[in-house]
């Protein structure tokens, strides 16, 4: 007798263990339905919350980022034009994805590069920037601490290159 006479193609999961399966994936697809359809209330989002709460930032700064001179961003302070940092090309990565998304977003709205960002800092200790000219935010924390540090760093007022 050769190995493929004693080959069995019998299943090796326990029957449990599909069946616990298939209703997980069914229960995840019920709920995704009930929120996509509206019969369940997801709820607002931090952004939408504040706002309902009339909350004021603790800190806020309006920035500009333009592209600098072999390849570095160039980040200044839109209310008095001073530069706040210069960002080359290593170790920024974050900086740069969330501008380049932003950037992005304004092209695909038709909005050019004028109008700034502003960056705020909030009571519970959230961290948002938000692009003025299409009003998207997005929360820095949930990004983790190191993330939400770099771009915490440009609500210093001191100029940094």
């Amino acid at each position: 007798m050769n190995e493929l006479e004693h080959h069995s193609h019998e299943n090796m999961i326990p029957p449990g263990a599909l069946k616990a399966a298939c209703a997980l994936i069914i229960c995840v697809l019920v709920l995704v339905s009930a929120v996509r359809f509206g019969l369940v209330d997801v709820g607002p989002s931090p952004a939408e919350a504040r706002l309902a709460a009339h909350e004021q930032p603790v800190a806020q700064r309006l920035l500009r980022f333009d592209d600098g001179a072999g390849g570095k961003v160039l980040v200044s302070d839109a209310g008095n034009g001073r530069q706040v940092a210069a960002i080359g090309t290593e170790g920024s990565g974050f900086i740069r994805g969330v501008m380049r998304g932003l950037a992005r977003e304004r092209h695909l709205n038709r909005q050019g590069p004028a109008a700034p960002f502003a960056l705020a800092s909030w009571p519970d200790g959230a961290l948002t920037l938000t692009d003025t000219a299409t009003g998207r935010v997005i929360e820095l924390g949930s990004f983790g601490p190191t993330n939400r540090a770099s771009f915490a760093a440009f609500l210093a007022p001191e100029t940094r290159s």
